[in-house]
């Protein structure tokens, strides 16, 4: 959830769920594609910004305010003057550490159970630490956890039908619990197919060896059997790379990326350099 005093939500717009789709099987963890129309032609939300839900939930002192930014999941469009965008939620849950209670997540349940026809509120947009590279000889690290995917899916989407002639290598490394969370990555939801055959793209699916069981999603294994394209992309000064997942994909990451380039201290000094050079963004959720 963010915080909202960090983000300018006197602007509010009203946005009615046009289409609401499960796309993972009923037996794994829920995440929902959720298409809105902005009822407000003045919105406009890009491919590298975000935009917040802001909901109202009664609290022990009245009404608590929520605000939750999501990233645009595809390509943002207009029909008939107003916006229409695309976000991806996964239905949360929470353990209370100190009482043991399971709490459901504000936003991401509130947005599940919206119906085709209902309306929220949104804010924004807001400013999203990825861009796309002016560059078209630019290399994309892009990796992502779960929901992370979404940014990616419009980046890929409008590098390919809107940039066009991308030259620099475009690699995504997405992870999920199994091949049937692969969003947008297999054959019953998948649109990111489509770009199986561009030269420049290649995606590469890190699963859990026991979808059924708690193993960690192998991201860092998945990484590591790409271990000399990687060693090359990393030692050029025109290779970015922008993760989006939650916390535990740092330790993950610091892993891999360590035993890839031969030490955590080669580790340490490259991502410093990307950092510096303002080609390392995360979104961690």
């Amino acid at each position: 959830m963010a915080n909202l005093s960090d983000f300018d939500i006197d602007k509010r717009y009203k946005a009615v769920v046009k289409n609401t789709t499960r796309l993972t099987p009923p037996d794994t963890e829920e995440v929902r594609e959720i298409v809105l129309e902005v009822k407000d032609p003045e919105f406009e939300c890009e491919v590298d910004q975000s935009f917040g839900v802001l909901l109202n939930t009664p609290g022990d002192f009245g009404n608590v305010q929520h605000h939750r930014l999501y990233s645009v999941a595809d390509l943002p469009r207009r029909i008939k003057g107003n916006p229409q965008l695309t976000m991806l939620v996964k239905r949360c849950s929470y353990v209370d550490e100190f009482n043991g209670e399971k709490y459901e997540g504000v936003a991401s349940n509130y947005l599940c159970n919206r119906k085709k026809g209902d309306e929220i509120t949104v804010t924004g947009p807001f400013k999203l630490p990825f861009k796309v590279p002016q560059d078209k000889k630019a290399n994309l690290i892009l990796i992502g956890m779960g929901t992370g995917i979404a940014p990616f899916r419009s980046f890929i989407k409008h590098i390919y039908k809107n940039v066009k002639d991308w030259e620099g290598k475009i690699r995504l490394f997405y992870g999920a619990r199994s091949g049937l969370e692969l969003l947008y990555l297999n054959d019953k939801d998948g649109d990111l197919t489509n770009y199986y055959d561009e030269e420049t793209f290649q995606a590469f699916a890190a699963l859990s060896p026991r979808p059924h069981w708690a193993d960690p999603i192998a991201l860092d294994k998945a990484l590591e059997a790409q271990k000399a394209e990687l060693v090359e992309l990393l030692g050029m000064s025109n290779t970015y790379v922008y993760v989006a997942g939650y916390e535990a994909i740092h330790n993950m990451l610091n892993k891999a990326f360590s035993n890839i380039l031969g030490s955590e201290e080669q580790w340490r000094l490259r991502k410093a350099e990307l950092i510096a050079g303002k080609k390392w963004a995360e979104i961690i959720y």
